[in-house]
């Protein structure tokens, strides 16, 4: 049957389980908008910022493990999203981004907007693909879905000139291809087997490749426990992915976040074996590096990462195996403990013991601003078992991974690189894929006036987040690392903010806005937040800036300007 490109790209689209895009409606793509606008099965939602956009799809690919959508439109439009799209590289997001051209016969004359994106994506995508001839269209839509979930997962961009969507073509739709999961081979896992009964001390990270297999297979995260519990090991959730392991559990060994406190970091150095399970393992995993030592591990080290490119790329690993964590969790369930587990019963409890006493609700009232510890201890005791919660980049965040001890049937969302801006977005995304839950977005003041305009996303879409800003009127994590770097100088120096009264703020949107100006006020404003049913919340926190994280504070008159 001849039809146009769109109407094959659509049809192309339902084929591959979309059911939402996220874009802001850009003229090179229009013919593609209008075939879906026409149709009504996918939903459009229409954002204020292509990052913003962007950041929406990489949350919505993470929560159902298949890629995400976006569409942008050329030069500036993909421009705004880059940030996004460097978030979905480094964090191993499966994305699939449609980008508009300009018309085919103008290629090479610098036409209005035009830009080589093979050139402008090669560092920041797995793949660009240019699409020229109509009859390759769904060939390469499928060809994107597919590089973008294999092996580690990113983005994809595929670049589709103006004037295509309405060429017309006869070829068919070229459906999903096969999911491929990896499993170990035997004689691996027979090693590594015989590697955990041998070790005293062994420790296990887990990462962002579990939780994938999870959002595949709900049994991955039990199946995870009933290993930690059956073997007597020790799990430590990996920066950014604390739903990984259950936090009250009394196998959790502590978050191995980033910069870890000392206590715990100094236990954990102790191991003699360290297993990567699902964890692509980076510096601020690492340590800086450092546990593991990079490149040559100072204890044996397991890494198991779906796709043999990664494991040894950076480390050289005693034990390498490309494949699926859950496949190697089942594998070791299915040959049953070692005797003798029990010998390690004195190490899980001691880490877990310095875990628990870290994730005390316990803290020092400031006298230049709220401690964020009261408020975010205040969300944690209104968070439901099924609850999302979204970070933006920011010191801020230390206080969430420090005071909410997270259950793994709940969701944790946020740019595991660190991009500021993402917190809103990816909490926008939370509500629409998963609605009626609640959704908590934490934010600093810098992030907020990022992409904190993507709550009009929220009221036009019927989502209803919280929105918990941090205003403590500066860039904090810039202010710590001067601080750090150059002790001798102010380190608020450079990093300070003008900000809005946020709640104000919030009201222009129609949404409810509550200010937090005395700690004594936390818990009722907090009640009166998580009471709010019918519009999204900003709750804007007036908190310290001497407290700088959740585990630093600073001298005001020798480092205060």
């Amino acid at each position: 049957m001849t039809q146009t490109v769109a109407r094959l790209l659509a049809d192309s689209l339902e084929a591959h389980d979309v059911d939402q895009i996220f874009c802001v409606p850009g003229e090179s793509y229009v013919g593609l908008t209008s075939a879906l606008v026409e149709r009504n099965t996918i939903r459009l939602v229409v954002c204020r910022h292509e990052a913003g956009a962007a950041f929406m799809a990489v949350a919505d690919g993470r929560l159902r493990d298949r890629a995400g959508v976006v569409m942008v439109s050329r030069g500036p439009g993909l421009a705004n999203a880059l940030v996004a799209l460097h978030s979905a590289h480094h964090d191993a997001t499966p994305l699939v981004v449609l980008v508009g051209q300009v018309e085919r016969a103008d290629f090479g004359r610098l036409a209005l907007q035009e830009q080589n994106y093979s050139v402008l994506l090669g560092d920041i995508t797995k793949l660009v693909i240019e699409v020229n001839e109509p009859a390759q269209a769904s060939e390469a839509l499928a060809r994107a879905f597919h590089i973008a979930e294999s092996g580690t997962p990113g983005p994809v961009a595929v670049v589709l000139p103006e004037d295509i969507f309405d060429a017309t073509t006869d070829a068919p739709v070229d459906h999903p291809r096969p999911r491929v999961v990896a499993g170990p081979r035997g004689e691996d896992l027979e090693q590594l087997a015989a590697m955990l009964a041998r070790a005293e001390r062994p420790l296990v990270l887990v990462g962002g490749a579990m939780l994938a297999d999870a959002v595949r297979d709900p049994t991955a995260l039990g199946d995870l426990e009933r290993l930690a519990e059956t073997w007597t090991l020790p799990v430590s959730p990996t920066h950014r992915r604390p739903q990984a392991f259950d936090a009250h559990h009394r196998h959790f060994g502590g978050y191995m976040g980033i910069r870890v406190p000392p206590d715990l970091i100094g236990e954990m150095r102790k191991a003699d074996l360290l297993v990567a399970l699902g964890e692509r393992l980076t510096d601020t995993v690492s340590q800086s590096y450092t546990f593991p030592s990079a490149p040559e591990p100072q204890l044996p080290l397991v890494h198991v990462w779906p796709d043999a490119d990664e494991v040894g790329r950076v480390w050289r690993p005693a034990l390498g195996l490309p494949c699926s964590p859950h496949e190697v969790v089942k594998g070791l369930l299915a040959r049953g403990a070692p005797a003798g587990g029990a010998r390690r019963r004195a190490w899980v409890d001691g880490l877990n013991a310095i875990h628990r006493r870290l994730l005390a609700k316990a803290w020092e009232p400031t006298d230049d601003g709220v401690n964020f510890a009261a408020v975010v201890c205040a969300v944690d005791r209104h968070l439901a078992d099924d609850a999302t919660v979204t970070s933006d980049a920011g010191n801020f965040g230390s206080f969430v991974h420090r005071y909410i001890g997270f259950r793994r049937s709940q969701v944790f969302l946020s740019s595991v690189v660190g991009a500021m801006g993402s917190g809103m977005p990816m909490a926008v995304a939370a509500g629409l894929r998963r609605p009626g839950t609640q959704v908590v977005c934490f934010i600093g003041d810098g992030g907020a006036l990022m992409m904190g305009n993507e709550l009009a996303t929220a009221r036009q879409y019927g989502v209803n987040p919280i929105m918990v800003i941090s205003d403590n009127s500066m860039y904090g994590t810039i202010g710590m690392h001067s601080y750090v770097r150059y002790p001798d100088r102010a380190f608020m120096a450079g990093t300070r903010l003008t900000n809005p009264d946020f709640a104000d703020w919030a009201r222009s949107f129609g949404a409810e806005g509550i200010t937090i100006g005395e700690e004594s006020e936390v818990e009722e404003k907090i009640a009166r937040a998580f009471a709010v049913r019918s519009r999204p919340v900003v709750v804007h926190c007036r908190t310290s800036a001497v407290q700088m994280s959740a585990w630093r504070r600073y001298t005001r008159s020798r480092h205060l300007p």
